[in-house]
C-alpha cells in the first residue's frame, strides 16, 4: 500500500533552485512524484512511497536541507497515491 502526500511551500522558494533541489534530494530516496512553481509564488510537491517512514524521512531532508531557510510554510495533505507514477520529476507550468 502506497502512502502519498501532497506539500504546498510558502515562503522565497521560486528562483533559489527549490525544484531542482528537490528533484536531486528524491533520488537518495525510494520515492516517486513531481514538483512545480504555482502561480502565486508557492511551490506545489506530490511525493509518494511504499514506505510511509520513506517518505516523512524525504519530506525531513526537504526542510533540514539547505531548502529549508528558503521554507516559512508548509502545508502537508494526505491524498490517493498513483501507482502508473514513475520516477520523480518537475513539471513545467
Amino acid at each position: 500500500m502506497m502512502t502519498a502526500k501532497n506539500v504546498l511551500y510558502t515562503g522565497r522558494v521560486q528562483g533559489v533552485g527549490f525544484r531542482y533541489s528537490t528533484k536531486r534530494i528524491a533520488s537518495g530516496f525510494d520515492v516517486t512524484g513531481w514538483v512545480k512553481n504555482l502561480p502565486d509564488g508557492r511551490v506545489e510537491m506530490m511525493a509518494q512511497a511504499f514506505e510511509a517512514d520513506e517518505l516523512e524521512a524525504f519530506l525531513e531532508d526537504i526542510q533540514q536541507s539547505s531548502l529549508g531557510s528558503h521554507i516559512k510554510g508548509r502545508e502537508v495533505n494526505a491524498i490517493a497515491a498513483d501507482p502508473n507514477l514513475r520516477g520523480f520529476s518537475i513539471l513545467r507550468d
